[in-house]
């Protein structure tokens, strides 16, 4: 199989890496890929030994129009130029392979039903959870379970920062630097510390849960920048840690999908995950809960996902349209109005209303912190109105 991959940063480079390392490898297992076109704008670059850099091109159209290419290797990441390279490469009949998830969860109609049309495959594995397998669990594995619920953290980046804060008691900002300059981290980084990243993994997690199209622009989508190191002493003390939580659940005739920083009991699996690590918890019916844990992101894992899925089209895997979720139904959302549950709430200054509704309350200096009883969302909101305030599920 002839692959065109378009896009050579961390994950692009990665790919290589192992394509040309394990290249006996994976001929050995069936597999045999031949690197035609590498494709990026900058060659200055480190480059594996031994690969061939006659590939390196920078125009993708010229990947796009050789039709000895049968698949391409999208690494290039935003939902623009991406999308429409992908949608050409559908088109051309020619299998995509992606880690974006952003595209995933934006577009799945527009892209799934063009690849159904055209009959290819397209592949996405290393969208969700870096090096962790979680989307073929979902498609095949788990395939005879009705999902009820999937819970975990799918944010590297946010997960080191909570994880450096309580560990070596630091605030925030003096973390997420930290994190930047390690590049664990974007130049950018709001797209994983309000919460948009995790809803977008979420999203497309759902969505192949519970086989239908779910709208991640409704998901409830809170992230982490009022955390202060004292909520994360308080929980620790009273036996929580606590950590970005992406969930899905079947609720009657709804989806309850939230990404939220929550409080969770240390006598939790999720609880202990730390740093750079992803874990995601699944809920079958049949199988109970299954935990995929690993690295959540970076060069090697993440590329490890994606060459799993080029030697899924090498070997010619033909999932076709059963590899994606049902974009002929829309998931019904549980509005922000309607969810509940028990909060963890932060503010400056006494509640009489609050504490009405808690059934603990801690003062930290000049700050009060109440633990409410469960309460819905809205009403909670209502009460606290215009007042600077934290707030953290208790799971």
């Amino acid at each position: 199989m002839k692959i065109g991959i378009i896009g050579l940063g961390t994950v692009g480079l990665g790919v290589l890496e192992i394509l040309v390392n394990e290249s006996k490898n994976l001929k050995a297992k069936g597999a045999d890929i031949e690197i035609k076109y590498a494709c990026d704008l900058d060659h200055d670059k480190v480059f594996p030994n031994n690969f061939d850099k006659t590939t390196l091109i920078k125009n993708y159209e010229t990947i796009l129009n050789d039709p000895d290419v049968d698949t391409i290797v999208e690494l290039i990441g935003g939902d623009n130029l991406a999308k429409k390279i992908i949608l050409e490469a559908i088109d051309k009949g020619k299998n995509v392979i992606t880690a974006n998830k952003a595209l995933i969860a934006k577009h799945p109609k527009e892209i799934f039903s063009r690849a159904i049309e055209k009959d290819v495959n397209l592949f996405y594995e290393a969208s969700v959870g870096g090096g962790i397998p979680i989307i073929a669990p979902l498609l095949e594995n788990l395939v005879a379970n009705n999902i009820l619920g999937i819970r975990g953290i799918i944010n590297g980046t946010c997960n080191y920062i909570l994880s450096e804060m309580s560990h070596n008691d630091l605030e925030f900002d003096t973390v997420l630097n930290d994190a930047m300059e390690k590049g664990y981290a974007e130049a950018d980084p709001s797209f994983d510390i309000e919460g948009i990243d995790a809803a977008h993994k979420i999203c497309i997690l759902a969505s192949l849960a519970f086989n239908k199209t779910v709208d991640v622009k409704k998901i409830l989508t809170n992230g982490i920048t009022k955390i202060k190191l004292s909520d994360l002493k308080l929980a620790e003390s009273l036996g929580y840690s606590i950590k970005l939580i992406a969930a899905a659940s079947q609720n009657n005739n709804s989806i309850s999908i939230s990404v939220e920083p929550t409080l969770v009991n240390k006598k939790d699996l999720l609880s202990n995950v730390e740093g750079v690590f992803n874990a995601v918890e699944v809920e079958g019916d049949y199988v109970g809960k299954t935990l995929f844990y690993g690295r959540g992101a970076g060069k090697e894992a993440t590329a490890s996902a994606v060459v799993a899925d080029i030697v899924k089209a090498a070997l010619k895997c033909t999932y076709k349209d059963r590899h994606y979720f049902n974009i002929e139904e829309d998931a019904i959302l549980l509005g922000e109005n309607e969810f509940s549950g028990k909060y963890y709430v932060r503010v400056g200054k006494t509640f009489p209303e609050l504490e009405k509704i808690s059934y603990q309350i801690e003062q930290i200096a000049e700050e009060y912190i109440y633990f409410t009883n469960t309460i819905k969302l809205k009403e909670l909101k209502n009460i606290l109105g215009n007042e600077e305030y934290s707030l953290l599920r208790i799971n």
